[in-house]
């Protein structure tokens, strides 16, 4: 019996041995395998996989909901035809308008442009790829431009140029009820521009599962925005970029403490303006003047934050203001005041490194924020100098986009928004009973 076992154990043994061979030889070769048969993970999306490209379908809408608004063309026309004509640009002498125009740089970095040799190309090194089959993508890009359509529609809710701003909302709505890709995922998946404050006022809360770009929450209800969701892109500067900032004496060569050219007379926590304007007039080192943004006021908006270390950016009729971005790129110190302000790309960017933040209440206490600015170390404002000089390209807008501009960084944040997204339309694809943990 004895004989036996040991008879078997050998045998086991010896099959054993010439298999660890055969196994280390697949673990080795396996590269030469096709590459399906070695993925472990096929259904993982591309928030799972930071070096491949983000796969955006953008829906071909009539030109009426975007472009046609550019230069005030037909509204009505029934077809975009994108792949058959230039990408027109930002038209001059639009002013502030220019402002919350994210949804036309992002719309843009999806057209393709020409390059010589007539090949047609989209990506150029962003990240982002244009997809024209739905089931390929991983998010669905809604070009509205919702904020343009605010502004050239009327800007009160008795005008009757509104009602052409709310048919294009129920227009659009419609479009999007009837796609079968925003019936699958109730719209997590599809991501909307709606960075003017009054964007897509009418009927906004039906939108509440999409992805917004936004520029802050404030208008917008807790059920509707937040940031888990949604991503705050920055303001589209409206002052000229200072290209050439390089005097032999940054500091000495910004005269001025600190600058501000706008309106004094705000809403909501921008009453903080009118009450700056009291506290910081006559002093000879500091601008402090109520204007409105027309193309000369814009002018000496440059030239005056050119010239001073310190570019005041208090709130407006929301926590953020463009402002903040105008000093940036005129690499003037930004102070923003603003107890409530939220702030793009800050998992990326640290704002403190170039910017002063004071709340409300600090800044209204007499004499201690021109003493801050005052008694504030020359080196450590050098310092910050020069790192406004390093990020202000994050916060350019290009066509086409260019590696870690604005647009680049927006799509980026959109990307890292995926998984809570993935996790949001699975779970609600099984669940019986949606959100019973509420």
């Amino acid at each position: 019996m004895a004989a036996k076992l040991s008879v078997a154990a050998t045998v086991a043994l010896s099959f054993i041995l010439l298999l660890i061979p055969a196994s280390l030889f697949f673990f080795f070769s396996s590269s030469s395998l096709p590459a399906r048969l070695l993925s472990f993970s096929p259904c993982l999306s591309v928030a799972s996989a930071p070096n491949h490209p983000l796969k955006v379908y953008m829906y071909d809408l009539p030109s009426r909901f975007n472009l046609a608004m550019l230069s005030g063309g037909d509204r009505n026309n029934a077809s975009n035809e994108l792949n058959d004509l230039s990408f027109p640009p930002w038209p001059d002498g639009s002013g502030i308008k220019r402002q919350h125009s994210v949804e036309y740089w992002m719309m843009a970095s999806l057209f393709p442009r020409e390059l010589s040799g007539g090949e047609k190309r989209v990506d150029d090194g962003i990240g982002v790829v244009r997809v024209f089959d739905g089931d390929e993508a991983d998010v669905f890009f809604v070009p509205f431009f919702s904020s343009l359509s605010f502004n050239v529609h009327g800007h009160n809710m008795t005008d009757p140029e509104t009602e052409k701003d709310r048919q294009l909302q129920v227009d659009l709505l419609e479009i999007l009820r009837n796609s079968k890709f925003y019936q699958r995922s109730a719209g997590r998946d599809h991501l909307i521009p709606m960075h003017h404050p009054n964007a897509f006022r009418f009927y906004r809360d039906l939108l509440n599962s999409s992805m917004l770009v936004v520029s802050d929450f404030a208008r917008l209800p807790m059920n509707v925005s937040y940031l888990r969701k949604d991503i705050v892109a920055p303001y589209v500067h409206v002052v000229s970029s200072f290209l050439d900032d390089d005097p032999s004496d940054p500091y000495d060569s910004r005269p001025t403490l600190l600058f501000f050219r706008g309106r004094t007379v705000r809403k909501a926590e921008g009453i903080v303006r009118a009450k700056l304007a009291k506290m910081l007039k006559g002093f000879e080192d500091v601008h402090f003047e109520d204007s409105f943004a027309t193309g000369e006021g814009i002018k000496a908006s440059t030239e005056g934050m050119r010239k001073s270390k310190f570019c005041l950016s208090p709130a407006g009729d929301t926590p953020s203001s463009c402002r903040l971005f105008d000093a940036i790129v005129s690499h003037c110190v930004p102070v923003i005041i603003s107890d409530k302000i939220e702030l793009p790309f800050e998992d990326e960017i640290d704002y403190t490194e170039f910017s002063l933040f004071f709340s409300v209440k600090e800044a209204l206490t007499p004499n201690y924020l021109l003493g801050q600015l005052r008694n504030f170390p020359r080196e450590r404002w050098l310092e910050m100098w020069r790192r406004l000089k390093n990020v202000s390209h994050h916060f350019e807008f290009n066509y086409p986009a260019q590696k870690g501009d604005a647009v680049d960084l927006t799509w980026q944040q959109v990307k890292r928004k995926l998984p809570d997204v993935n996790l949001s339309m699975h779970r609600n694809r099984r669940l019986k009973i949606p959100d019973w943990w509420r």
